[in-house]
């Protein structure tokens, strides 16, 4: 025998009736990875348990990364606004760390409310939506309506008994967000029926609302009834985070930059005239 080192040839391994019992047992992420994993725990010759524990890994972030896609489809929530990609700086006026926190979703699973006051154009409602997707993948069920939206979904069910209307997907979500509440006043019937829902979620369901309106200003959007504003804002403030947002539009802004440019085209395209 040569001085060489013997070594021991390693068993060719037999993967399909693994991948098919991983498949019968509805671990398709599992199996779909199988052998590129088992390819890499060989070659570096992983203990079994760690083995286990990086393809049992990648099921559970494959099913997680499924059931944020599939409650975010049915969240209604508006695509591509996150807290990633929020310009914080434009908008000086918003604390970053008030947000963050609330990002945690520990006021959702208290039951609290969340109101983003400001004038249109400066951000609510992607922040809005931010903390929606947020809340979806911290394992919350979330809906997005617009005020007019909901009010339409309202006035539909205004005769279903409350045996049917708390299965109401506005009524058992987690987190309910209203957005762009505010810019017309509400019928009595629908102050009504807006009080309703407020009083039904109060301490089962957390509420984040958007609205041009300052809470001094909501008697008049809830049909001048006073006593029944106090009701509502009695419940919507009795554990809430309200957030003022004061500053520039980002419409106008981009308005703005697609001026200037325009302004800046003009002013090149009359040199070269001028110089030809």
């Amino acid at each position: 025998m040569s001085g060489a080192a013997k070594t021991t040839a390693r068993p060719k391994l037999d993967i399909d009736r693994t991948r098919e019992q991983l498949i019968a047992l509805g671990c398709g992420h599992a199996a779909d990875q199988l052998g590129d994993v088992l390819a890499g725990v060989v070659a570096k010759e992983t203990a079994p348990h760690a083995f286990l524990d990086q393809l049992l890994g990648i099921e559970l972030a494959g099913r997680e990364e499924r059931r944020i896609r599939t409650a975010l489809r049915l969240s209604n929530l508006p695509s591509g606004q996150t807290l990633e990609n929020f310009d914080f700086a434009f908008q000086p006026a918003i604390e970053r760390s008030s947000i963050e926190t609330l990002a945690t979703g520990a006021w959702v699973r208290g039951n609290e409310t969340v109101l983003l006051q400001g004038p249109p154009g400066v951000g609510k409602t992607h922040l809005a939506v931010s903390l929606g997707v947020k809340t979806v993948q911290l394992g919350f069920s979330v809906q997005y309506y617009r005020f007019d939206e909901l009010m339409t979904a309202l006035r539909a069910d205004a005769e279903m008994p409350p045996s049917r209307l708390k299965r109401r997907k506005y009524m058992s979500t987690a987190l309910l967000i209203i957005d762009e509440l505010g810019f017309e006043a509400m019928s009595r019937e629908e102050a009504s029926l807006f009080f309703r829902l407020i009083t039904y979620r109060y301490g089962r369901g957390a509420i984040l609302i958007t609205t041009n309106k300052s809470v001094r200003d909501w008697t008049e959007l809830l049909a001048g009834d006073e006593v029944l504003a106090a009701a509502i804002l009695d419940r919507l403030l009795h554990r809430s985070h309200v957030l003022n947002i004061k500053g520039r539009s980002y419409r106008l802004r981009d308005l703005e930059d697609i001026l200037k440019r325009s302004t800046v085209m003009r002013h090149r395209t009359g040199l070269k005239r001028r110089s030809a």
